[in-house]
C-alpha cells in the first residue's frame, strides 16, 4: 500500500511516495508502544484526569466524551467563541455565564457544564482547548487506543488518512487515534510518533541524511 504526498504546488513537482512498509514496528516495539504508562504533566493535565474521572464516578464517560468533542469542535470553528476564552479583558464571571448559555444550547451534561464553570471561574478558560486535549489523550488510553502525531508536506486526503490509520492499527495492534499537521519544509512523505517512538521517512530527512553521507566520503 502506498501514499502520495504531493510537494509544493507550484513546482508541480511529486516529491515522494510512502511506501508503509518503511514503517514497520517489530511486535515487542509495538508492545511497549501499547503498554507505555500515560504521562500527565502540567495544569492542562491535572484538568483533564479531574474530568476523567468525575465522568468515570458519574457512569456517564460516553456522553462527556461526545460534549467534548463537540465542545472542541466549537472552538475549532467559531472565532468569537475562541476569542470570549483568550480575552484577558472579560471577566471571569463574564466567561462564565456566556460559557454556561453555550453549555446549556449544547444540551451538554451537565457535568460538563459545571466543569467548564469551575475552569472559567479558576480564570483558566484559555487553557481550555489542551484540557480538552489531555481528557482525548485519558479516554484514548483508558479505552486501550495509541495516539499517533502525523506531520506530511501536504495534507493527507480522506482516503489516505484513513489507510495510514488502517496500516498503523494493524502495526500496533490496537486502534490508533491520529492528529495530523502540515510542514512544507519536509518537501514529501511523514513523519510519524507514537507515543515516544518517532518514524522519519520525511524527504528532508532523506536528503539531508545524504548529503551527510557524502560529506564522509569526501
Amino acid at each position: 500500500m502506498k501514499i502520495t504526498v504531493l510537494g509544493n504546488a507550484q513546482t508541480n513537482v511529486s516529491f515522494a511516495i510512502i511506501t508503509f512498509e518503511e514503517m514497520a514496528l517489530s511486535s515487542d516495539l509495538a508492545s511497549k508502544i501499547v503498554s507505555e504508562n500515560l504521562t500527565i504533566t502540567g495544569l492542562a493535565g491535572r484538568y483533564g484526569v479531574a474530568l476523567f474521572d468525575l465522568a468515570k464516578e458519574a457512569k456517564n464517560l460516553k456522553k462527556i466524551a461526545q460534549d467534548m468533542v463537540d465542545l472542541a469542535q466549537m472552538l475549532a470553528t467559531s472565532p468569537d467563541l475562541k476569542a470570549v476564552t483568550l480575552n484577558p479583558v472579560i471577566s471571569a464571571g463574564d466567561k462564565g455565564r456566556a460559557m454556561g448559555a453555550i453549555a446549556k444550547a449544547a444540551d451538554f451534561d451537565p457535568l460538563v457544564a459545571n466543569f467548564i464553570g469551575v475552569v472559567a471561574a479558576n480564570g483558566r478558560l484559555d487553557h481550555l482547548e489542551n484540557i480538552i486535549s489531555e481528557f482525548g489523550r485519558i479516554l484514548a488510553h483508558h479505552n486501550g487506543e495509541v495516539s499517533a502525531s502525523v506531520t506530511t508536506a501536504r495534507k493527507l486526503t480522506k482516503a489516505q488518512l484513513d489507510a495510514l490509520k488502517t496500516k498503523l492499527k494493524s502495526m500496533v495492534g490496537s486502534k490508533v487515534t491520529v492528529d495530523t499537521d502540515v510542514d512544507e519544509k519536509l518537501l514529501g512523505g511523514m513523519v510519524v510518533k507514537i507515543g515516544s517512538r518517532m518514524i522519519d521517512s520525511s524527504l528532508a530527512t532523506k536528503l539531508a541524511n545524504l548529503e551527510e553521507s557524502m560529506k564522509e566520503v569526501g
